[in-house]
């Protein structure tokens, strides 16, 4: 039985400089999964995905937002592992932290005395000329992988913004200059659909949804739906869903899999066949500052994350979205 999903939230409107359109259904890149072989939790076989081949060169790096309005469904956990899983396969990852509470810096091992003289994301929004992102990134312990930190300063960029002419292009402006630098650019958005998100939403090419599987997480899916389809026809029209990604999955619960169900049948193919799993060592890396991949190679959970690479480079190669 599937979850019904609820409607008693209406999507709030969008500030955004184009005259308004009707939205239209976000569209989503699709894999086809293979006839044969293990099935997955939404019912689906599941295909095996090669480890990614080597590149030849670096960049123009493909940038994905990972996106949710709703806290705590693991969105900051998944841009820290999945980035060092692909940084782990050979592509060069910048990942940029777009949350005025900093905590994709803080997972990366970067604290607040760390920021103290060093320019953030939110003078790079402010006056890219004067703190161009080249100037921003800080790496990290994790070869490949590089960060754009943010702490508290950046709540206010929303306001200084609001009053800027193409304010939702500040972050693709802004990313424009490293581009070349890197394979993919992982975005890590605030949990609400404010113009820190827009703006990330059109910086890039596409969208990763991480789901928490419990029924209070379907809460206010269809406004991001529609907040995706309204950046697509309005700001951005290169942006797909990249995948949507059950987080917290207990696959021995009924209702776990009732809501994966539900997922599926909002979103259909866009669901990725990994889904990630609970587990106490992701507490346990984010207090320590590194990735799981980095802490505890072996673990369930890096070999998820592992898979999660693997699966989106493939999905991405058979889209035509990233060559090697």
């Amino acid at each position: 039985m599937a979850v019904p999903m609820p409607n008693d939230h209406q999507p709030q409107d969008l500030t955004v400089t184009s005259a308004p359109l009707e939205p239209t259904e976000a569209t989503v890149t699709t894999i086809v999964p293979e006839p044969n072989g293990p099935v997955g939790i939404t019912g689906r076989a599941i295909p095996t995905f090669p480890k990614p081949q080597p590149l030849t060169s670096t960049g123009p790096a493909y940038v994905i937002s990972m996106c949710n309005q709703k806290g705590g469904v693991g969105k900051t956990t998944t841009t820290i592992n999945l980035g060092a899983a692909l940084a782990e396969a050979g592509r060069k990852v910048l990942m940029v932290d777009m949350d005025p509470q900093g905590s994709l810096s803080i997972g990366l091992g970067v604290r607040g005395d760390d920021l103290t003289g060093h320019a953030t994301v939110y003078d790079m929004l402010m006056d890219s000329q004067s703190a161009p992102a080249s100037k921003v990134v800080m790496p990290t312990t994790v070869a490949g992988l590089d960060l754009l930190p943010a702490n508290i300063h950046l709540s206010a960029a929303e306001l200084r913004l609001a009053g800027e002419v193409a304010r939702e292009y500040a972050l693709d402006r802004a990313l424009a200059t490293v581009k070349d630098d890197y394979d993919f650019i992982l975005i890590d958005c605030q949990p609400s659909l404010g113009l820190l998100t827009v703006n990330s939403l059109t910086a890039s090419d596409g969208v990763i949804i991480p789901m928490e599987c419990e029924y209070f997480a379907l809460r206010g899916v269809e406004m991001l739906k529609e907040t995706i389809s309204k950046v697509q026809e309005r700001l951005n029209n290169r942006l797909t869903i990249d995948g949507v990604l059950p987080t917290m999955v207990d696959a021995r619960t009924l209702h776990t899999r009732e809501t994966v169900q539900a997922v599926y049948d909002l979103f259909g193919e866009a669901v990725f066949h990994t889904t990630i799993s609970r587990t106490v060592k992701f507490p346990e890396t984010t207090k320590a500052g590194v990735s799981i991949v980095e802490q505890a190679p072996n673990s369930s959970g890096a070999i998820a994350y592992r898979n999660l690479a693997w699966e989106l480079v493939e999905r991405l190669d058979k889209n035509g979205a990233v060559t090697s």
